[in-house]
């Protein structure tokens, strides 16, 4: 009997998709999925090129040797519940991929349990959602690189393309692909959070309604801020709800959900010691705004001030040039992030490689990317994407815009912490001396925690009589 070349493990959307994308590109696959229907589903959408199979034992006997078993399958326990069953079943040198949002230490872990038995695993970051899964994704594998060289003919056929190449690279062993895909979801979080804090300037201050920013955004979607997120914005503000025929974004609750990769690239950033207040910032607006009934009922007892309409034109103008300026901070934190944890986990990552692969496929996709790609072209070693002369040029020539919009937000009582994060970030970054000395004196004053001299910096630490 034939066997496939791939296997498949979970057959629900983003499964069945990926499965039919690799199928489109000439690559046999069996499938597995613990309930009938959604396999059935596939294989009528197949048009019967999906082979099923209605156990693990039959998927595995499937499979050309060595094996690639995707699994697309909620994140956490179950994770690691297949992947107990599959071990006995395979055979040294087979490879288990996982393509779900799994954290990357849990990534390690099973990677190094595999090893043990001669099985390589993956941990692959998928991006773009049901469409991209189906039409071309982009992919952040992590894992062994020798075993990379039996998935990449697949994930390079099924990757979203771009002039710079599919958007796919071997990010770097074990953890890599998933702390990759993790940082991209922080970004994505900082980034939808600007828009946010850009649709209420706009909206209270600028009082444009639904249909004037559906215009707005189409033609920002022209220009430097060209993006996925931006385009759909556009098309969201242009859609009509059945019911009442007004705007479907005005009935839309204001309580924004998560799923934890934002949170997580803010737990990890504390632990490698690097700042990310962009993310930050969009993770506690997702949490403020979960907190609806509290806040209906605090405004009705917390005053602020009052919106003053100013002109639509200029204010667009310089809410372009903001959202534009802030974008470029946020991806230095995200970039910063990820070249802290492959100096800390050895992994070796291509930050230029990383803006490349987004180029095309994911939900971060935009032509900014394109700069940051030529910026690690230019400097491999970059330290900060600010000091980048184009990048850093971007918010030097803007910053005058974002600190205009952070400030008319701030008078106009409109919560725009994203955007006021990026400042503050900015300014730290850029300023010789901060006021931490007192902070460091402070600590040595109370708790005896020494500190360092300024006409020594790398001399010893000393402690002083602060207090008599």
């Amino acid at each position: 009997m034939t066997k496939q070349q791939f296997g498949m493990l979970g057959m629900a959307v983003m499964g069945r998709n990926l499965a039919l994308n690799i199928l489109d590109h000439g690559f046999s696959v069996a499938a597995y999925n613990r309930g009938p229907e959604p396999l059935a589903r596939a294989v009528r959408e197949s048009g019967g090129r999906l082979v099923p199979k209605p156990t693990l034992e039959g998927l595995v006997g499937a499979l050309e040797r060595p094996r690639k078993i995707m699994m697309m399958i909620k994140a956490g326990a179950p994770v690691d519940t297949v992947l107990g069953l599959l071990k006995p079943l395979l055979e040294p040198g087979d490879i288990v991929i996982d393509g779900g949002n799994s954290l990357f230490s849990d990534t390690r872990r099973r990677e190094r349990d595999y090893a043990e038995a001669g099985l390589r695993f993956f941990g692959v970051g998928v991006s773009g959602g049901e469409e991209g899964a189906r039409h071309g994704p982009s992919l952040m594998p992590g894992g062994d690189a020798q075993g990379y060289q039996g998935l990449q003919p697949i994930f390079e056929a099924i990757a979203a393309k771009t002039e710079s190449g599919p958007c796919v690279t071997h990010v770097g062993p074990d953890g890599a692909g998933h702390f990759v895909k993790m940082v991209h979801n922080g970004i994505e979080y900082a980034d939808m959070q600007f828009i946010a804090e850009a649709y209420d300037v706009l909206a209270r201050v600028g009082g444009l309604a639904p249909p004037a920013l559906a215009d707005v955004f189409a033609a920002w979607n022209q220009g430097p801020l060209e993006s996925f997120l931006i385009e759909i914005t556009a098309q969201i503000f242009s859609v009509r709800d059945a019911t009442t025929g007004a705007a479907l974004i005005d009935q839309v609750l204001d309580k924004a959900g998560q799923k934890g990769t934002g949170r997580w690239t803010a737990q990890t950033a504390l632990d490698l010691g690097v700042p990310i207040p962009c993310i930050a910032a969009a993770i506690d607006a997702r949490v403020l705004s979960s907190m609806k009934s509290e806040r209906v009922a605090a405004s009705t007892v917390l005053s602020g001030p009052s919106a003053q309409p100013q002109a639509g034109s200029e204010l667009v103008a310089k809410v372009h040039d903001a959202l534009l300026a802030a974008k470029v901070v946020a991806y230095a934190q995200g970039m910063d992030l990820i070249d802290a944890a492959s100096r800390e986990y050895g992994w070796g990552i291509q930050l230029g490689e990383m803006a490349r692969i987004w180029k095309g496929g994911c939900i971060i996709r935009a032509r900014l990317l394109d700069a940051i790609m030529k910026a690690y072209q230019r400097s491999p070693g970059l330290p900060n994407l600010l000091l980048d002369a184009e990048l850093g040029g971007i918010v030097g020539q803007h910053q005058a815009a974002l600190r205009e919009v952070v400030g008319l937000g701030q008078q106009h009582g409109i919560p725009v912490a994203g955007l006021a994060s990026s400042v503050s970030y900015y300014d730290s970054y850029r300023t010789a001396n901060l006021p931490q000395n007192l902070t460091q004196a402070q600590r040595d004053a109370f708790g005896a925690h020494t500190y360092r001299r300024k006409d020594a910096p790398e001399g010893p630490a000393v402690h002083s009589a602060w207090l008599g």
